[in-house]
């Protein structure tokens, strides 16, 4: 298949999960909208685009979750109370949750139907071109650039699809899509192949892709021939064991802490780690921690 030189504008965000995990708080409400401390998961994941270079943001949303649009999108009367009460450090946090070059677009997944068909309805906006993958309950602290950057950049060097990856626990492991491959130096794997959720005795490896993907668009056409896989779900990591056939795919390790917001413990401690990094937050925040958990002092004998 040809190279390609284009460069990483766009990015999908598959949110159309059901997140039963976190029910019944995610019923009515996505749960990429459930907060670290004052900002949803999803905010998190499009500024850490933003940052990256991205330009277009592709949701790939389901028929219950309007609150992803709604927050992205403009609310003129939220605004004209905030600016007529002189709140205007809240006004500025209201309109600018995106800056004004990037824009977002909005497509229907009907069905629930996995990751695989989530990306594969962004082909009508993704075109011809390399692109994103993020999943936002995967949050990743990684200082001030965020951490897709390290795949943009990757790919911008290696002109091919690139795996955000870490070594994970063998105890965890069927929860991960797992690479089998080598290690190439500079955090790199040349990704050989990948499976889905594999049993512990069955994994190729116990390096896991975690929720941050640079695709080639050539994926769109192994996902057309993807069947079903593991949960009755059409799976991207099926789609990329069948790229591999065609185009070479790296793993990058990524640098920075990574928070299973998708599970209960994982977000919560995501959110005391935020907290106690927050401006307004940390100092009291870190206090009370503190008198929650000092040990209480000897009396003398």
């Amino acid at each position: 298949m040809s190279r390609i030189s284009k460069p990483v504008r766009k990015a999908v965000f598959p949110v159309a999960g059901m997140g039963t995990r976190f029910l019944p708080a995610t019923k009515a409400n996505p749960k990429e909208m459930l907060p670290i401390v004052d900002k949803p998961l999803i905010q998190y994941a499009a500024e850490e685009a933003v940052k990256a270079g991205i330009e277009v943001l592709i949701f790939v949303n389901g028929r219950s979750k309007r609150a992803i649009p709604d927050h992205f999108d403009k609310a003129y009367e939220l605004e004209k109370e905030l600016e007529a009460r002189g709140k205007h450090k809240q006004l500025e946090l209201v309109r600018n949750i995106l800056p004004p070059q990037v824009s977002a677009v909005y497509i229907r997944q009907p069905e629930a139907l996995g990751l695989g068909d989530a990306v594969a309805r962004a082909q009508a906006v993704v075109g011809d071109e390399p692109f994103a993958v993020i999943l936002a309950d995967d949050l990743i602290d990684a200082g001030s650039d965020g951490v897709l950057k390290q795949l943009v950049d990757v790919y911008a060097s290696e002109q091919c699809s690139v795996l955000g990856v870490e070594k994970v626990p063998m105890s965890d492991i069927h929860r991960y899509g797992v690479v089998a491959g080598r290690a190439i130096g500079n955090r790199l794997w040349e990704v050989d192949g990948i499976v889905e959720k594999p049993l512990r005795e069955d994994a190729p490896s116990d390096v896991g892709v975690v929720g941050r993907y640079i695709l080639t668009p050539a994926i769109f056409e192994m996902l057309k021939h993807t069947p079903r896989g593991a949960g009755g779900e059409i799976q991207l990591t099926d789609a990329i064991a069948s790229l591999l056939k065609h185009e070479r795919v790296l793993g990058c390790e990524l640098e920075g802490v990574r928070y299973d917001c998708g599970d209960k413990l994982g977000y919560l401690k995501a959110t005391i780690q935020y907290a106690l990094k927050h401006p307004e937050l940390s100092k009291d925040f870190r206090a009370y921690l503190e008198s929650q958990f000092a040990t209480p002092a000897r009396s003398a004998s």
